[in-house]
């Protein structure tokens, strides 16, 4: 299965709380903390939610 990368590329700082519970959960720290995952439908989903937020390389 196809693997994307997540960045962190802005604060979660006036994020909502769901908000910043999705980024936690999708493993990101701090700004420009990268992750590697699956590229299935609940992942995107949760960077659906906070798209705002990160950056996504396929």
């Amino acid at each position: 299965m196809a693997k994307i990368n997540i960045t962190l590329k802005k604060s979660v700082i006036h994020a909502s709380k769901r908000q910043v519970a999705t980024v936690r959960a999708l493993g990101l720290g701090k700004v420009d903390s990268s992750v590697v995952h699956e590229d299935t439908p609940q992942i995107r989903g949760m960077v659906k939610k906070v798209n705002h937020l990160v950056d996504i390389e396929a």
